[in-house]
């Protein structure tokens, strides 16, 4: 018997014999649903991915009130729950940074999806940084904020330019714009 027929005859023999035994098992196709671990393990990685982008994207610096002051030593409880008093005033008027804690409780996750791809926010709002995210990191910022719960008070409505903010204030003088540039539009 030639070692080709032999590969064949053993073959033949010991795979029906290992899947009766139990060794050997079907391939799981692609069609087959996940389970309820695998799923809720990509949730918690989701919402981990969210804290990891609130950390480095900066989301804390100006939503977590003494967040960059404290060198980001600020409890979790507190995160997120915008600037106020503190008011950041420039040649737009003064903005409040949002309370993500409550805005996220306001929106459902494809409203927020939506509206963070299209975000045209005042200054000092990084707007170019949420727009520039993957449809996947928005969602995990999602999840992540809104999973915090509820905390803290709406941020203060915007004021215009020329009416003067009370204290606290971080005042920003800018060069003149360029020509045929617009400041933001729709704030948080």
């Amino acid at each position: 018997m030639q070692a080709s027929s032999i590969r064949q005859a053993l073959v033949a023999f010991l795979f029906p014999t290992l899947f009766l035994l139990g060794a050997c098992q079907p391939a799981v196709t692609a069609t087959a649903p996940p389970d309820a671990a695998a799923t809720a393990s990509a949730a918690v990685d989701l919402v981990a991915r969210g804290e990891y982008l609130v950390r480095v994207a900066g989301c804390n610096d100006c939503h977590t009130p003494g967040y960059a002051e404290n060198q980001g030593q600020v409890p979790k409880e507190v995160w997120l729950t915008g600037s106020a008093p503190l008011g950041y005033s420039g040649p737009w008027g003064t903005t409040y940074a949002t309370n993500l804690r409550l805005r996220m409780q306001e929106l459902s996750e494809e409203q927020w999806l939506e509206y963070s791809a299209h975000l045209r926010a005042r200054p000092i709002m990084p707007d170019f940084a949420l727009r520039d995210m993957t449809e996947e990191d928005r969602r995990a910022l999602y999840r992540f904020i809104r999973g915090m719960g509820p905390a803290g008070e709406r941020a203060p409505d915007a004021l215009p330019p020329g009416q003067t903010p009370p204290p606290p204030v971080l005042a920003l003088i800018l060069p003149p714009a360029p020509q045929g540039s617009a400041p933001g539009g729709n704030a948080p």
